[in-house]
């Protein structure tokens, strides 16, 4: 379960940088029902990562990078129940939730590069992280072309997919979703609202 945090004025979103709560579980093996989530929730072992993410780096032109580039930090949290107090103690608050499950592989001779299988409630995703020339060959070795490449959080996917990207637009870098937005979480299970 993803979390972001930002000020009440959306201060962060606005600056390109994003704030995140990252709480995970190990999920059951097999189907990926209500059955597994619910034993993932029972089960002891949950840690957190702290993220703090800066704005992308790049060209900001009419073409789209291929790559996203940010400086990020991450902090492991063994104990992730009295973390949500502490950052609302430190004025940010949470304001927009997503839920992933996330499958990691090594493919054979690229060390660097961590390549990642994310169910969303919005489909699949692979998201290949490391060195561009080894995604590059990655993405070639699994099927992709550059073309397929896709640097948009999951936040700015989702107000696509639920029609609010435009009406957000100006109002934060990159058309991600900002607390006064008014996007819905995105979770499994969850009805989408499309207006």
């Amino acid at each position: 379960m993803n979390t972001l945090y930002d000020t009440p004025d959306g201060n962060l979103a606005r600056h390109g940088q994003m704030l995140r709560l990252r709480v995970e579980r190990p999920a059951g093996r097999g189907n990926r029902g209500e059955k597994a989530r619910k034993m993932a929730r029972a089960r002891s072992g949950a840690s957190a990562l702290l993220t703090l993410k800066g704005p992308a780096k790049g060209p900001r032109g009419a073409q789209p990078e291929r790559y996203k580039v940010r400086e990020e930090h991450e902090e492991r949290i063994a104990k992730p129940s009295g973390a949500p107090r502490i950052l609302e103690s430190l004025g940010v608050r949470p304001w927009f939730r997503y839920e992933k499950f996330r499958s990691t592989f090594q493919l054979p001779g690229m060390r660097g590069l961590k390549v990642a299988l994310d169910e969303t409630p919005i489909g699949l995703f692979v998201e290949l992280e490391g060195p561009r020339g080894e995604i590059n060959r990655a993405a070639a070795l699994l099927g992709f072309a550059r073309s397929d490449y896709i640097t948009k959080s999951y936040g700015a996917l989702f107000m696509e997919e639920c029609g609010r990207a435009r009406r957000i637009s100006g109002r934060a870098s990159h058309n991600e979703p900002v607390p006064f937005s008014g996007v819905p979480d995105m979770l499994f299970g969850a009805k989408k609202s499309l207006g």
